[in-house]
């Protein structure tokens, strides 16, 4: 499955990107894609069978399933 984390600063969608790929999931840094909302513009999109909740810095600002054409939100940290 694709996923897109947003978060409310760049140096946690930096943390974040480099845990996950020092666990081997393939991940990248990019823009915010223009469904979602974003503090700071930056998300980490990764490929994978599970959503890593646990792996996401503690300024995640929310996790999505892009499924299909749509985001599904599975986490939203307020």
């Amino acid at each position: 499955m694709n996923y897109v984390a947003t978060f409310y600063t760049h140096a946690a969608a930096l943390m974040t990107n480099r845990t996950l790929n020092r666990k081997g999931i393939p991940s990248r840094l990019g823009p915010v894609p223009r469904a979602l909302s974003s503090s700071c513009g930056t998300c980490v999109m990764y490929t994978s069978d599970d959503p890593h909740l646990p792996d996401m810095d503690r300024d995640v600002e929310g996790v999505y399933v892009l499924t299909e054409s749509d985001y599904t939100e599975l986490l939203k940290n307020e």
